[in-house]
This record gives C-alpha cells, sequence and structure tokens, in this order.
C-alpha cells in the first residue's frame, strides 16, 4: 500500500500533523508512507522514523507555479498511491492530491474544492475551543482510526545530531556551562497579530536575569527575526548592569538547531507561533503568549507532566480572532499582557520542572 499525506505551509501545522504520521505508521505497518511539505517546514519531519519519504516542493503561485502542480501531480499518479490525506485542503493541495489519482482521497469538504475528494470531512468555519491536533485528526477518523491522547501520542520532532553538536559547540562559545540555568526567549512571529511588544520581552528578560545569577537568557530568531530581535536586545541592555550583560546571549538558529537547543533549555518562553510548537515535541518547561488565539487550540501536544503555562489576557469579547483586522484598533489581547503576568508563569514552570526532577 501507498500512501501520501500532504500538509504544506507553516511549521506549526506541520507540527500538529505528526501523531497523525504516527497513527497512519500504526495502522498500517506495511505501508510506503510520502509526506509532501513545503521547504518551510520540512526539517520538522525530515527524519521521522515512520515516514519512507519526504516531498519538498517550493512554494507555488502564478502560471508556472501551476504548471509545476499539474507535473508534480502526474509523477505522483505515475506512483500509483492509494491513499492521500490532504490535512492542509487548500486549493493547490487538493489539486495535487486530485490530479495524483489515489483512488482514495481524504480532505476537509471546502467549497469549491471538496469534490476533489472521496472522502469528505466537514470542517466548521467558526473558530472552535478545540485543539489542532485534534481538528487534524479528524481525517483519521473518517478512515477509521481513532483519535488518540497526547500522553501516548504527542508531537514529535526527531533529534538531527549533528545538529546537537553544533548547537553544543556555540553554546561553549558563548560561555554557557553545564550547570547555568538557559532560558530560551523567542521574541517574534510571522503573523503580526501574534507579536508581543519588544519592550514587554526587554523589561522581562532583564527581570529574568535579575533573578538569579546563574540563569543566562538566549534570545533566538530565525533570519526573518533579526530586526526584532536586535530591538528586544538593545532595549534589555539599557534595562540591566554591566554585570549581567554577559548572561544576555543572542543567535539565529535552523529548526534542526532549534529542536536540539530546546534539549538544553531549562525554560522556553514565546508566542504562538512555529518555534513554541519546535519546543512542544520535547520535554522543556514552556510559556506561551496567546494573544488573539486561544491556548486549548495550540498549546503543547503532549504528556501533561510536562510543565506548560499558557500567559493570556482573560474575558476580552474579541478574543479568539480571525487574524485580520484588531477591531478595538490595540491588539489589547497582547499590549495588556504584562511581563510581570509572564514571569510569574516562568517562574511557575521552573518550580513545576524542579518538583518533577527532585523526584
Amino acid at each position: 500500500m501507498r500512501i501520501l499525506a500532504i500538509r504544506l505551509r507553516e511549521i506549526g501545522d506541520v507540527v500538529f500533523t505528526t501523531p497523525a504520521i504516527r497513527g497512519l505508521r500504526q495502522r498500517f505497518p506495511g505501508a510506503h508512507i510520502s509526506y509532501m511539505v513545503e521547504p518551510l517546514a520540512a526539517a520538522v519531519v525530515a527524519h521521522n522514523p515512520a515516514l519512507d519519504e519526504v516531498i519538498v516542493v517550493p512554494r507555488g503561485g502564478g502560471l508556472r507555479g501551476f504548471l509545476n502542480d499539474v507535473a508534480l501531480g502526474r509523477k505522483l499518479r505515475a506512483q500509483r498511491y492509494d491513499l492521500v490525506i490532504d490535512f492542509h485542503s487548500g486549493p493547490r493541495s487538493s489539486l495535487i492530491g486530485w490530479l495524483s489519482g489515489a483512488p482514495t482521497r481524504v480532505g476537509y469538504d471546502v467549497r469549491g474544492r471538496g469534490w476533489m475528494y472521496t472522502t469528505r470531512v466537514t470542517r466548521p468555519k467558526a473558530i472552535r475551543a478545540r485543539h489542532a491536533v485534534e481538528n487534524q485528526w479528524d481525517l483519521l477518523n473518517a478512515i477509521g482510526i481513532p483519535t488518540p491522547d497526547p500522553t501516548h501520542s504527542p508531537t514529535e520532532m526527531t533529534l538531527d545530531h549533528d545538529a546537537a553538536a553544533a548547537v553544543e559547540a556555540r553554546l561553549a562559545a558563548m560561555g554557557v556551562r553545564p550547570g547555568d540555568e538557559l532560558i530560551v526567549v523567542h521574541v517574534s512571529a510571522g503573523n503580526p497579530f501574534r507579536r508581543w511588544p519588544p519592550d514587554a520581552f526587554a523589561v522581562l528578560i532583564a527581570k529574568l536575569l535579575h533573578r538569579r545569577g546563574q540563569r543566562r537568557v538566549i534570545v533566538v530568531s530565525g533570519s526573518a527575526d533579526r530586526d526584532a530581535a536586535a530591538r528586544v536586545m538593545g532595549e534589555t541592555i539599557d534595562r540591566i548592569d554591566m554585570a549581567d550583560r554577559g548572561r544576555l546571549l543572542s543567535a539565529d538558529f535552523t529548526l534542526d538547531e532549534l529542536r536540539a537547543l530546546m534539549d538544553r533549555a531549562a525554560l522556553y518562553i514565546g508566542g504562538d507561533s512555529g518555534p513554541l510548537h519546535i519546543a512542544s515535541t520535547t520535554t522543556v518547561p514552556i510559556v506561551g503568549l496567546y494573544g488573539p488565539t486561544l491556548p486549548v487550540r495550540s498549546q503543547p501536544w503532549r504528556a501533561p507532566q510536562w510543565p506548560s503555562e499558557a500567559a493570556e489576557v482573560d474575558g476580552l469579547p474579541c478574543r479568539p480572532c480571525n487574524q485580520r483586522v484588531c477591531e478595538p484598533g490595540d491588539f489589547r489581547c497582547l499590549t495588556r499582557l504584562t511581563p510581570d503576568d509572564v514571569l510569574q508563569a516562568a517562574e511557575r514552570a521552573l518550580q513545576r520542572a524542579a518538583s518533577i526532577g527532585s523526584h
């Protein structure tokens, strides 16, 4: 049997399908399972042991992109897939799945393209208080695979040992010692509706550094977040003593390296974006900053014993939202989240982690 799973676009969306990859392997242990993904998130599944093949396709667009997708569909048809699971169900992925010619094609019953699937699954338009893993698993329910619990089927990203060695070398070069308490802070997000203000990050980091002498904070970013990271670093330096500045670090990491960094970290703090979901594939304590999104939809999908705190502003009638227009105009779901709120969540997560380690 040959199975093709498709999930294009964002990092977090791909992370949320990793329990389903395991579910497909358990249900079809002898199958050849391929996974189609775009370059941005390819590292998430590149080393997944449940996959036989990872197909990385560049982002599409325009006439050339359409023609490339048609050629890809013909190639897939020649490989005679028996089952396609389209976790994305977007215009591009639905076309590719249809062109594959697989006799069973499972996707969401989206207006205008639901006809491309042989098995259609209802996807309500309203924002539901339900985890994204469960929403995507609805497609597997449709072929008789029951939804698992996060303890036995967490999200996962297999560690790349070369990346781990590179991270260890970089940390040592920055003066991070084995006994140091390393806090990783990701300071931006691809979606502007999920970005906590830089000055709030700076106040938080200054307070984190002030509390413990063995604590180090590393501000992480990707290539698209460097300006935000530089601004946070500059504002933090203005708030801390000269003695504390040596414990404030900053670096860019690939996704593989970020995954490896989580195994070394004592705590991760960041918004509801790809790096947080990479962190959630590990056991690192996490503080997630949730603005327009709900923790119940995108909090770490893993065993509840691993500390995870949600920092959010309750009681806003405009939350959650579709993240297209801020109705109040002031992004209050994030601007009203104070550094002290996040600091308290961070200390709770660290205390829970210490309690686990003492048993």
